[in-house]
């Protein structure tokens, strides 16, 4: 089974941080949620082109374990 990474997602979310949504993924992945977090201030430099009041970025864990969980239903 491959490793989780973190890749990191960019938001864009309307006045006061309200209603975000994901515009892209960064094509980077990290092996750790603190290598994300300290990418994330020169993923958000690099993403000012984004049509939307307020630019935000999240880091977010992906992998096939991520995946499976994702298409597994819930009931």
């Amino acid at each position: 089974m491959e490793p989780i990474v973190y890749l990191i997602a960019i938001l864009g979310c309307g006045d006061g941080s309200q209603m975000c949504r994901q515009q892209r993924v960064e094509p980077t992945p990290y092996a750790t949620m603190q290598a994300c977090r300290e990418a994330m201030p020169a993923a958000l430099a690099r993403n000012t082109d984004i049509d939307y009041p307020t630019i935000a970025a999240d880091c977010r864990p992906s992998g096939p374990l991520i995946a499976a969980r994702a298409a597994t239903p819930r009931g």
